[in-house]
């Protein structure tokens, strides 16, 4: 009697479902979708190091807007491939929350995370700052709305790996692949395209650090600039590609040889791969080529699921939800920067230290939700969060510029307190909430938002 009256209440709950997500003819708030796009170059010409060759395409960065619109509400999603700070990112969510005329939780910022990307200076010269530059790609893609349907489907990737593993010789925790530990290989891929089939844009997410070019002082996007400019160039750039980072705190690329040999040759040491020559003329253009390479294999990944990806949806329901969870905090207090056993290894100590807040954020297309929350997430939260969702197209996107959270930085989840690794041990959240409260909390948006 009890399994037919579950099989009878989800029967019941579906058939709701069908009617506000899908059907469109129940529900008011479901409306023929717009999407406007556009894409400005924000390299910073005045610096030296950028661009470094001028022969790649990741040696530009962007920022990139999709724009939504349902004749109801609006929503944006944004993607830079640089750095804001929170301070300027919360008056800019107001701003662009007055220019849309839509509620701050319908706007997604990311960044890319490029550790090889710096906006020390003015961007081309100017005295704008990226926030300003974001609020003229939203206006601009505001000016730019034309009849639209949406997809979504998901790949795999297998550039990415667990970067924290056990040295063989010290038996201490290192940096290295770990190719028995989590990670999560999926590309999201949100489609829009015109009623006649051709693209207009693409918002994806990938979960890999992109440190290919870090500590070499040049200018890059790294491979998510490449994997958008490849995607683009192949439609004529006539789309705009954005791309987000998944739950990387935990993830390299898997092909890390190319990266420390030009660190190698920067600094004067030692090259990996049983080379034993000081300076290596052409670490630099390896490491280069290698980005191009990882952007052609994710692009190529991307063009497939959008090739894949035929049942789209002109009528969109749209809505956002936010809110906020917060964990004991702690400090470490045995930490010395400027000493590498401290860096990881080493046993960490600690005081109790403030609250850590943790913004969350879940913005409902249709039957599909973008979850999001503002630090760099272990694989393994992502991957519970996918089980966990109510909603099997739900897309998790990291590194969220939200201005509200304190949440920055990495948040491991807890079976990876026991591993002495410099994510684990700078963490600010004591072991035993993080995880939990950032599923269960994601989980209880996604549930609000099918059942408005």
């Amino acid at each position: 009697m009890y399994i037919q009256l579950k099989k009878i209440s989800f029967l019941i709950i579906m058939v709701l479902l069908m009617g506000q997500v899908v059907g469109g003819v129940q529900t008011s708030e479901v409306y023929p979708l717009k999407v406007g796009v556009a894409k400005i170059d924000i390299t910073p010409e005045d610096q030296p190091v950028a661009p470094a060759t001028g022969k790649y395409d990741h040696e530009r960065a962007y920022v990139r807007a999709i724009v939504l619109d349902n004749t109801n509400t609006r929503a944006a999603l944004i993607t830079i491939e640089g750095r804001i700070d929170s301070a300027s990112c919360a008056d800019l969510l107001v701003n662009l929350s007055d220019e849309l005329d839509c509620p701050v939780a319908n706007i997604i910022i990311t960044t890319t995370h490029s550790h090889s990307v710096r906006m020390d200076r003015s961007v081309n010269n100017q005295p704008k700052q990226v926030a300003d530059i974001i609020l003229d790609a939203v206006i601009q893609a505001r000016s730019s709305l034309q009849p639209a349907k949406m997809g979504y489907g998901k790949g795999v990737c297998y550039l990415n790996v667990n970067r924290d593993a056990i040295d063989m010789d010290t038996r201490e925790w290192v940096q290295a692949p770990n190719l028995d530990g989590w990670s999560d290989k999926t590309v999201d891929v949100i489609k829009f395209e015109k009623p006649s089939g051709e693209p207009i844009a693409v918002y994806m997410a990938y979960a890999m650090h992109p440190i290919n070019a870090f500590a070499q002082g040049v200018f890059s996007a790294d491979f998510p600039g490449a994997t958008c400019r490849y995607v683009e160039k192949a439609f004529g750039d006539d789309i705009v590609v954005a791309f987000s980072q998944g739950a990387s705190g935990d993830q390299n690329p898997i092909i890390m040889r190319p990266q420390l040999n030009a660190i190698a040759s920067v600094r004067g040491g030692e090259l990996t791969g049983n080379e034993r020559k000081p300076v290596d003329p052409d670490a630099l253009d390896n490491v280069f080529r290698l980005i191009e390479s990882e952007g052609q294999i994710l692009g190529e990944e991307v063009i497939r699921v959008m090739t894949l990806t035929r049942k789209t949806i002109g009528d969109l329901y749209i809505k956002g939800a936010q809110k906020t969870v917060s964990c004991p905090g702690r400090v470490r207090v045995n930490y010395d920067r400027t000493n590498p056993v401290y860096r990881e290894g080493s046993l960490g100590e600690y005081e109790d230290g403030p609250d850590v807040d943790h913004h969350l954020a879940v913005l409902g297309l249709g039957a599909t939700v973008i979850a999001a929350c503002d630090g760099e997430l272990f694989s393994y939260i992502g991957l519970q969060l996918r089980k966990e969702s109510p909603l099997t197209q739900t897309m998790f996107v990291t590194l969220t510029s939200t201005g509200l959270g304190q949440g920055r930085g990495y948040i491991p989840n807890d079976a990876a307190y026991g591993e002495r690794t410099f994510q684990v041990l700078g963490a600010r959240d004591k072991q035993g909430c993080a995880e939990r409260a950032i599923i269960d909390g994601l989980t209880e948006l996604i549930t609000d938002y099918i059942t408005p």
